[in-house]
């Protein structure tokens, strides 16, 4: 296969019976969708992140599955065979299509209706429905849900972006702003409360009841949103008929405190920011249900009942992922996030389509642990993109800009898994399917298990600081004395919520003020897939200290790129191995029950797996391992006062600092 065909490859499931632990790069050759009878939105963070994102879908013809017979043997088989391929094609949920474009929208959007809708305590929540324009009021249409803690709209617009983007495709639209948010009554005092989610359920019921309801609804979100989209499969509702989650996070620990080390740059500012939301502070304000002096009373009273404490009152006094702050109630942090949730999941089978992307934040190890531990059918996608998908990034390639798929693309991928969901032809689908990038190729492979099946090429950190292939039989150690003050980019992945660009740079001054290791150059093209994995063997001055490793690539010119990254605390080094993500490296419970503070002067191993990646690194590049001990630009001092600490990276033998590298064989 030509490299063109490739890269305008469409990728579809592999067959149910044939699925295994093997890649599969299924490219099977299906014409471009065009029909277009409903729509969808794409996001405010990502695809609508350069604007609103209007998408087409539908499908006048699907992926051939590969245990498909040949064609003369299934007419022999099927005395009707013409009739029947007369008949519709069903649409996969499984389907992408690099290549797909939407085509324009059929209706005009309608006027927006905002609403309170009671739930089971009273509490009022603020709904905004927007359907086409010239609807009857029993006009039966699919519906999109959002759920926001963003505010639904402001104050004196008329309309809202997911509306525009939905509603020209033939869909209702309702945007809610979420229990204790926005023009919502009630109080949520960390994000996604169990009375939050609980009204998810309710308000996928009232949607089902209207009489503009064809009684059939896909939830839809973006960052936070799509946390709340997962939330709607936990209860079985037979109202959602999928989930379109993007770049939002499974467990809020693995976010915001990355095995242990606490991020204290992103996440103060972002509370502050959600804070001054729920007390409607900032710009004209969110929008009020109704108009006039009583609507306004409403919303006064609704802002008033947001009582919660900022929501870093909490999350500052985490150390342990069961930690429960004061002003929580009792909760741990991964109550509001859907990893705690994953029976409920599996046990409603709602089909699922997740976005992500190789930049953004813990995301690319979120999707990961996704496929691994959930069974529901789901279409997972990680990109060459941080949190806004509009701003794609190879440091492989950094001068790049013809990414597949482009924004349009990317619209007409959930428009598709919406109209398939939609029109109920998702029912009875099963399996799962990855779809990944990778870096430095520009080609989409795809895969029904995770990791890819590849092989671990082992690297020792040895003197003069190499990677060597095999240990060195002295033994010597090389010391490293942590500077609180040494920072990382600004627009790094831990940064990328803020819709910036992500770009790393030239390394090379990065890794200068850090232990780095480089290795001889490669001799053949090398594909890294899968989850790095460090093991180090140190010893330091404190009883305690974050830990930061850095994969890069060094081109012959001496110019070294960011690959991926991985970091742990050391009291949370113990390695948890019943974990369900064993398969992934080695994991860390983090709970209080385990925690092993470093005893000073004495060695300890540190073991644990980096971010996920997919990258190629071409003939002639090195492999490059960085090592520190504090990154100011994102992450907490640890321990936060007295001498920092004195590390010491012991080399040589079996069991002297090293990593694995999952190499696919090519």
């Amino acid at each position: 296969m030509s490299e063109m065909t490739k890269k305008t490859a469409i990728i579809s499931e592999p067959a149910g019976d044939e699925r295994d632990s093997a890649p599969v790069e299924t490219r099977a050759s299906i014409s471009r969708r065009q029909v277009l009878r409903t729509g969808m939105y794409a996001g405010f963070g990502t695809l609508a992140s350069a604007g609103i994102a209007a998408c087409g879908g539908g499908s006048d013809a699907a992926a051939a599955p590969a245990s498909a017979a040949p064609a003369s043997a299934a007419a022999a088989a099927a005395p009707d065979a013409r009739a029947e391929a007369a008949k519709p094609k069903v649409g996969s949920i499984f389907d992408f299509d690099i290549n797909a474009q939407p085509a324009a929208g059929t209706y005009q959007v309608g006027p927006l209706e905002s609403v309170y809708v009671p739930m089971r305590d009273g509490v009022r929540i603020a709904l905004d429905i927007v359907r086409p324009l010239g609807d009857a009021s029993n006009t039966k249409r699919g519906t999109i849900l959002m759920m926001t803690r963003y505010w639904r709209g402001t104050k004196g617009s008329t309309s809202n972006s997911v509306a525009t983007a939905f509603v020209p495709y033939g869909y209702a639209v309702v945007v809610g702003d979420v229990r204790g948010t926005g023009a919502s009554f009630g109080v949520g005092v960390h994000e996604r409360t169990r009375d939050q989610t609980k009204d998810f359920d309710e308000v996928l019921t009232w949607i089902a009841a209207q009489g503009w309801s064809n009684g059939s609804v896909v939830g839809y979100g973006h960052s936070s949103p799509g946390n709340m989209a997962e939330f709607m499969a936990i209860f079985g509702n037979p109202a959602l008929k999928g989930i379109m989650p993007e770049s939002d996070d499974y467990s809020g620990y693995l976010t915001i405190f990355p095995n242990g080390v606490p991020n204290t740059v992103t996440w103060p500012a972002w509370s502050d920011g959600i804070y001054q939301q729920d007390h409607n502070i900032g710009g004209s304000g969110v929008r009020p249900v109704g108009t006039g002096p009583a609507a306004e009373a409403l919303l006064a009273a609704a802002v008033a009942e947001h009582t919660a404490a900022p929501l870093w009152d909490g999350l500052k006094q985490i150390t342990y992922i069961d930690d429960q702050p004061t002003t929580w109630g009792g909760d741990t942090i991964d109550v509001g996030y859907i990893q705690n949730y994953v029976e409920q999941v599996n046990r409603s089978n709602t089909p699922t389509q997740y976005w992500s992307g190789w930049w953004d934040a813990a995301t690319p190890e979120g999707s990961a642990r996704r496929f691994v531990q959930m069974t529901n059918p789901q279409n997972v996608i990680i990109g060459p993109w941080p949190h806004g998908y509009n701003k794609p990034y190879d440091p492989l390639n950094p001068t790049k800009t013809d990414f597949l798929p482009a924004t349009p693309g990317q619209k007409a991928q959930v428009l598709h898994f919406a109209d398939v969901c939609l029109t109920g032809q998702a029912a009875g689908q099963q399996g799962k399917v990855l779809h990944y990038y990778t870096l430095g190729e520009g080609v989409w492979k795809s895969t029904s298990s995770w990791p890819p099946k590849a092989k671990f090429n082992r690297l020792y950190m040895g003197s003069a600081f190499r990677l060597n292939s095999n240990p060195e039989a002295t033994r010597g150690s090389d010391s490293f004395q942590v500077d609180p003050e040494l920072a990382d980019v600004a627009n790094d992945r831990w940064t990328s919520t803020s819709g910036t660009r992500v770009n790393f740079g030239d390394r090379r001054q990065f890794d200068a003020a850090r232990v780095a290791y480089t290795s001889d150059p490669l001799t053949e093209d090398t594909e890294i897939t899968g989850h790095p994995v460090v093991h180090l063997n140190v010893s330091s001055t404190r009883e305690d200290g974050n830990f930061f490793v850095y994969l890069e690539g060094v081109a012959p010119d001496g110019s070294s790129c960011y690959l991926t990254e991985g970091l742990l605390r050391a009291l949370h080094r113990k390695v948890d191995h019943s974990s369900p993500f064993a398969a992934l490296g080695p994991q860390h419970s983090c709970l209080k029950r385990d925690a092993e503070p470093l005893v000073p002067g004495q060695s300890a191993i540190l073991e644990f797996a980096l971010q996920p990646i997919s990258a190629l690194l071409p003939k002639g590049y090195c492999v490059r391992v960085v090592l520190a001990g504090s990154n100011k630009t994102r992450f907490e001092m640890v321990p936060a006062d007295g001498t920092p600490p004195l590390l010491n990276f012991n080399r040589g033998g079996g069991n002297g600092c090293y990593i694995d590298l999952p190499i696919v064989q090519r």
